[in-house]
Parts: structure tokens; C-alpha cells; sequence
């Protein structure tokens, strides 16, 4: 063995062990929480560091489901995450190959104006959203805060998909017109199975934004039924739960289990749908 591949073999192995080492201590917040979901008793600060929980229980996961409607809130994330997904990613699809394929006046500058309503944050806009759904009588509604959501995520959606579907070669599409494929069947049966990947990442991540979003859903949802995870988890916190740190670990564990499941489903479409996306702009 020459000593430059050694060298190559040592940087490696050091390298990964950084690695390594960085998502232990990545896995140290997670895993604490873990043992206190399983923990008996209330006591997060009181008590030592510790990983495995010294008097095992499922009371908090039994109380989280019984004594607050936490499948209610469960549901209400589920549908507003469901209706913004198929609604965004509709729309974006079609703008998106739209925004690729055909050169109109003006398609730059609506380009720009997009990703200059998407710089802005959120809270800039929240007075006036909130006038406008109280006027349109969608206040505490589901339908409202789904438009705002599928508004907000139509144009991230956009900019994402256009950049893959400027990878795809324009020469396949010409070959099925020629076969004789309509604009609708081309879109349906060529451009979106070669686009998959960037269609389900992008709708996996539209999908997580809904479920972790907080600041409109605690703003525009009025009443505890009404509530979505995060806004329920707040509740928990702040409320009589305040010191059930237990309770709220396994609040916080049920959350996050749906998005685990997801990512490890869609894991193999990540690396593709997010960087040939960023190929062209």
C-alpha cells in the first residue's frame, strides 16, 4: 500500500468518524425525549441526563389520547396537509412546465415576482390575511387556511419542479407529439412519470410545512377543536400541562412519527428530486 492511499484511507476513516460522532450527538435531544415519554412522573429538569427511563410507563402516551383531543388535532393536520398538497402541487405542476417550456412575454419577470413574494416572512402578511378571511367569513375554517397554505407553497413548488423539468430533454416530448400525443397527454402520460421524483419530493415537503406550521394555524384557528399538532402542542406547554413534560414528549414523539414514515418511504427520491432540480434555473 503507497503511503499517498494511506493517507486517503486515514481522511476517509477520520471523516467518518466525525460523522458518525456529529449524529450521536444530533440523536441526544431525540432520545431524551423518548425516555420521557416512557418516564413515570413529570420532572424533566429535576432529574438527571439520562437515555433509557428508570421506571418504564405508557401512561403518557394513554393520557395524550384520552384526556386531550389530540386525534382530533391528529385529523386536522391530516386534512389541511392532504387539501394544500393535492391543491399546490396541482397548480404547480402545470405552471411549473408552463415556466419551462414556453417562452411569453413576461415569463422572467413573473419568475422574479414569485421568488420575491416567497422572500418576504410570514408575519409581514398576517394582519391583512387575517382581515381578509374575517370578511370572507372563512376565520377558524378549514378552506381558508388551505388557501393560504397552497398560496404560500404553490410558489416554492414552482421555482422547484421548473428546475426539473428543464433537465428533462425536450426531444421525448417532440417524439410523442409526433406520435401523436395531445398537451394534456403528454403532460399526464410523458413529462410527469419522468418528473416523479421532484413531484413526490416536492409534495412530501409541502406536506411537512403544513404539519410543523404554527403561526397561522395558532392565528387563524380560534377554537381548541379546531386546533392542528403544533397549534395542540403549544396548548400543552403553556397551559395545565405545563409541567407534564412526559405527556408532552409523547405528544411531541406521536407528531413526529407520520413524517418519519414518510421520509424513510420516500428516501430513495430525495437525492434526484431535490438536486437535478438545481440544475437549471
Amino acid at each position: 500500500m503507497t503511503k499517498k492511499k494511506r493517507k486517503q484511507i486515514l481522511q476517509r476513516s477520520g471523516l467518518h468518524i466525525f460523522y458518525i460522532i456529529l449524529c450521536l450527538l444530533a440523536l441526544v435531544p431525540i432520545l431524551y425525549a423518548l425516555n420521557l415519554s416512557f418516564e413515570r412522573g413529570s420532572g424533566a429538569l429535576s432529574s438527571g441526563l439520562s437515555l433509557f427511563p428508570k421506571e418504564f410507563t405508557l401512561d403518557n402516551y394513554k393520557n395524550i389520547l384520552t384526556q386531550k383531543p389530540f386525534l382530533r388535532w391528529f385529523y386536522n393536520s391530516a386534512v389541511l396537509s392532504f387539501f394544500t398538497m393535492v391543491i399546490a402541487i396541482g397548480f404547480a405542476v402545470v405552471s411549473s412546465y408552463a415556466f419551462s417550456r414556453y417562452r411569453f412575454k413576461g415569463r422572467n419577470g413573473i419568475l422574479k415576482l414569485l421568488l420575491l413574494l416567497n422572500a418576504f416572512p410570514q408575519i409581514l402578511s398576517m394582519f391583512a390575511l387575517f382581515r381578509l378571511l374575517k370578511q370572507m367569513n372563512m376565520l377558524d375554517t378549514k378552506l381558508g387556511l388551505v388557501i393560504i397554505y397552497a398560496g404560500s407553497m404553490c410558489i416554492f413548488s414552482i421555482w422547484n419542479m421548473k428546475g426539473y423539468f428543464d433537465t428533462i430533454p425536450v426531444e421525448i416530448e417532440e417524439a410523442s407529439k409526433i406520435d401523436g400525443a395531445s398537451d394534456f397527454q403528454l403532460l399526464w402520460k410523458v413529462v410527469m412519470p419522468l418528473a416523479r421524483p421532484a413531484i413526490i419530493v416536492t409534495s412530501v415537503m409541502v406536506l411537512i410545512f403544513v404539519w410543523n406550521e404554527y403561526l397561522f394555524s395558532t392565528t387563524f384557528l380560534l377554537n381548541e377543536n379546531s386546533y392542528t399538532l403544533a397549534g395542540g402542542l403549544y396548548q400543552l406547554q403553556s397551559s395545565d400541562y405545563t409541567r407534564s413534560w412526559g405527556m408532552f414528549s409523547a405528544a411531541a414523539i406521536l407528531v413526529s412519527v407520520p413524517v418519519l414514515i414518510i421520509f424513510f418511504c420516500i428516501q430513495k427520491y430525495m437525492v434526484s428530486g431535490l438536486t437535478a432540480g438545481g440544475v437549471k434555473g
